[in-house]
């Protein structure tokens, strides 16, 4: 069934679907009044009837309800700036595996480097493909991209999560469920192609991180936190 996010509150059982959504519905999918969409809003899924179809407006009427099926955790990746196109890359498959927030953040061997406004410009395109990857996936939110940060605040938010990971590959432990919250906030950073610096690493033990390992052979920037974000959801049952 189609899945279409609302910012709104529905009127008198009725969401009122606009803009490209609403075009999307009819020319693209070309649905017809009677047929049924899923609408999502503040974590839970509307199934809802089409009642009138145009380019501006799409009517849907609220048939049922129910909480969507979100992880139990909460994930944040924190991501060491890499490459756009890997970024892109990166923050879809991570929507898709149900990570909550995804936050790009300047460490000292980041390779690409853009200035904060720069990269404010292509936050949009970033954030679209998370919408798009949360439709697909059947996500009942729309993680947000945050504005990129820097290493030092990336460990102040960690600190504020009940568990807090960083893949290092020069060591750390094994990624295992005893170490993981059923139900709770998990914070998750992951190198940019360079890996991190030996300070950085010191830096983040200190601040209470604990620093995991993903096995003798080192994964690319793109596919580590891919890797470790399905071991974490699954072993907290979340896949």
């Amino acid at each position: 069934m189609p899945r279409f996010f609302s910012g709104d509150e529905p009127q008198n059982g009725v969401f009122t679907i606009t803009g490209e959504d609403s075009r999307h519905i009819g020319r693209s999918l070309r649905m017809a009044v009677g047929e049924e969409i899923t609408v999502c809003r503040s974590g839970i899924d509307y199934r809802c009837r089409l009642d009138k179809i145009s380019d501006g407006a799409v009517s849907a009427s609220i048939i049922s309800s129910e909480k969507s099926k979100e992880p139990s955790i909460e994930l944040t990746l924190f991501q060491a700036m890499p490459k756009l196109d890997k970024l892109e890359f990166i923050v879809q498959k991570s929507v898709e595996l149900g990570a909550k927030r995804i936050v790009p953040v300047m460490t000292k061997r980041c390779i690409s480097r853009p200035e904060k406004e720069q990269f404010e410009k292509k936050r949009e395109r970033l954030q679209k493909i998370s919408l798009e990857a949360a439709k697909q996936s059947g996500r009942g939110i729309i993680p947000e991209v945050s504005g990129m940060i820097s290493f030092e605040k990336c460990l102040e938010e960690i600190k504020s999560l009940d568990v807090g990971l960083m893949c290092y590959e020069n060591s750390g432990e094994r990624l295992k469920a005893d170490i993981l919250p059923k139900n709770g906030t998990v914070g998750l950073l992951i190198g940019s192609e360079g890996g991190f610096e030996p300070f950085e690493a010191e830096a983040a033990k200190n601040a209470g991180v604990r620093l995991i390992w993903l096995g003798d052979r080192i994964l690319r920037c793109e596919t580590a936190p891919i890797a470790a974000e399905a071991i974490i959801m699954n072993l907290t049952d979340n896949i």
